[in-house]
């Protein structure tokens, strides 16, 4: 599969989110998480199902495929890590850091959210000690 853009991604994210990871959801809610269109939504979600990532019929709830499901759990993963790291770590607002990790999740490799989540536990265990 090719690499999704930054706006596909956001797209399964919300998906996820807003589904638990295992139900449906209307473009509505899609479009309020996001703040954007119905139609902008509609568009998206026609490219996530050309994709395999998504199925939906119309005027009915989106739900993510396997593969969908899988790349949104990781897209996910990296925000939380990220924002958590900022929070917790660097002492940055809640705020700043959630906007913040929402942009650089596209971007870092697994590698770099790996060593920051390895950093914390390392840390978390020296406190217990």
């Amino acid at each position: 599969m090719s690499k999704l853009t930054v706006s596909m991604e956001n797209y399964l994210e919300a998906i996820y989110e807003l589904s638990n990871g295992n139900s449906g959801v209307r473009v509505s809610d899609i479009s309020e998480r996001l703040g954007v269109t119905k139609p902008s939504v509609n568009s998206a979600i026609s490219t996530l199902a050309e994709k395999g990532l998504v199925t939906t019929e119309k005027y009915k709830k989106v739900y993510l495929t396997p593969t969908g499901l899988e790349q949104a759990k990781l897209t996910s993963k990296k925000h939380q890590i990220i924002q958590k790291f900022f929070t917790e770590v660097l002492k940055i607002d809640a705020a700043v850091a959630d906007q913040d990790a929402c942009s650089i999740e596209h971007v870092i490799s697994s590698d770099s959210v790996q060593a920051m989540q390895e950093y914390m536990q390392a840390n978390a265990n020296k406190e217990k000690e």
